[in-house]
């Protein structure tokens, strides 16, 4: 048969085996084989997932895939939870999906079950980033989101602090409000904490940031109408971070992690915020505004700001669909990563290749660093048009201004957290891209 159908055994081939139900094992109804290519992890995960959608549906799945336990379990488990994903379409955000498939891994190992269940808990947190990204505007603003952020931090004992616009006006987030002031929905800042049980002062502390731009009309400097249709999802970034910390919590990460959430609608009104206007940002740094739809760069910098100011952080990692030229170079295989720090970046790289969320790391050109000088304020914040491109560069040299020199990352998904079809692991939508990145980065930390 094998030599019959051609089979090449290449990961995520699926072939059928000829097989008559009730024969060999009464509760057997197909036998398929399923190829995984060179054997290793990555490979497991294709083979999981197209298995899975193979044979979306059935009741009951019964599988050696991933039986070598260790990474191989935790790459299977994500494959099958991944690929066989199902948006909510309630229009609340929660609605009824179809049953999910009872998937049984046979093997001898173990560690088996807990590799599986850490493979789970890892592919949840993908969910969690993806139904959240897929809920529709009309029904996620900040406040909205803000309230999944509590609710998440109750189930797994995560602090949680909310400001809303009064306590953001107080404390002096003026990026944040800005961008925010012609919406109906008013903006909110996020803020969530792991502590690991020991924890003390000398605990490592990583700070995650999320661009959480609600929806995003691109404000005065107004969008397309194509570019607006998909961009319920521009709050991808604050939806990772989010489940990263949960999923922090049941993987029993061992160092503090503290994940902000800037939440905004982007919308045009009368107190929309206009090009040529002077922000001041968290801290004091003023930023000269010549693209409203350049928002989400204004959002981080209060986060980041903060974050240095108050948070004393070891270690600050941002993640945003911040910019249409990293898509443009990288396209929507990798997210781009720019960082100064080689041992931090060549870490999250490498926790991109063995979760299967690629980064390439992008160069700071300092030779591009004039692009953001401003007459009028400390910073401007895109480079004037037609001067030195890279936008993507130029942004995530925008933020580095707010980090204080601290040890940074910028992650810019733009590409890869959306997607138009079905592959792999990959649904259509919201991908939820950089949650398994991330976790797998902190799983190593100590």
């Amino acid at each position: 048969m094998l030599a019959l159908e051609r089979v090449k055994g290449t990961a995520g081939e699926v072939v059928r085996v000829p097989w008559t139900p009730g024969t060999g094992h009464p509760a057997v109804d197909r036998v398929v084989l399923v190829g995984t290519g060179d054997g290793s992890p990555a490979a497991v995960r294709s083979g999981a997932a197209a298995l899975a959608r193979a044979h979306r549906g059935l009741d009951r799945l019964v599988t050696t895939l991933g039986a070598e336990g260790g990474e191989h379990a935790r790459a299977a488990a994500e494959g099958f939870v991944l690929a066989t994903y199902t948006p909510p379409r309630s229009g609340v955000g929660e609605g009824p999906r179809p049953p999910l498939r009872r998937v049984e891994v046979v093997g001898r190992r173990a560690s088996l079950t807990a590799d599986l269940a850490r493979g789970v808990t890892v592919a949840e947190a993908t969910v969690l980033a993806r139904d959240l990204a897929n809920t529709p505007s009309s029904t996620k603003g900040p406040a909205w989101v803000a309230g999944r952020a509590r609710r998440a931090a109750a189930e797994v004992g995560l602090a949680c602090r909310v400001l809303d616009s009064k306590a953001l006006a107080a404390e002096g987030f003026g990026g944040i409000l800005a961008v925010g002031a012609a919406a109906a929905r008013s903006p909110r800042l996020v803020e969530l904490g792991h502590v690991p049980p020991g924890a003390t002062d000398r605990t490592p502390h990583v700070v995650l940031v999320g661009k959480g731009i609600t929806f995003d009309s691109g404000g005065l400097s107004l969008k397309p109408r194509d570019a607006m249709i998909p961009i319920k999802t521009d709050m991808t970034g604050a939806a990772v971070v989010l489940a990263v910390l949960r999923a922090a919590a049941r993987l029993g990460v061992r160092v503090r992690v503290t994940g902000l959430l800037p939440l905004a609608e982007n919308a045009i009104g009368a107190s929309s915020y206009r090009p040529g206007d002077v922000v001041t940002q968290y801290g004091g740094s003023t930023v000269e505004i010549a693209n409203t739809d350049a928002e989400g760069r204004i959002v981080l910098a209060d986060a980041l700001a903060y974050a240095d100011a108050v948070l004393d952080p070891d270690v600050v990692v941002d993640v945003a669909t911040l910019t249409g030229a990293a898509t443009q170079g990288l396209g929507r295989g990798h997210g781009a990563l720019f960082s100064g720090d080689d041992r931090l970046a060549t870490a999250l790289l490498d926790a991109g290749r063995l979760s299967g969320e690629q980064a390439w790391r992008m160069p700071l050109v300092e030779d591009y660093r004039w692009a953001l000088d401003s007459q009028v304020a400390d910073v401007g914040h895109v480079a004037p048009a037609k001067t030195v491109g890279a936008g993507a560069v130029v942004a995530a040299l925008f933020l580095r201004e707010f980090v204080g020199g601290r040890r940074w990352a910028h992650l810019d998904i733009a590409g890869p957290a959306r997607s138009e079809r079905d592959a792999g692991v990959i649904t259509r939508g919201g991908t939820g891209f950089g949650a398994r990145l991330l976790l797998r980065w902190l799983e190593t930390l100590r």
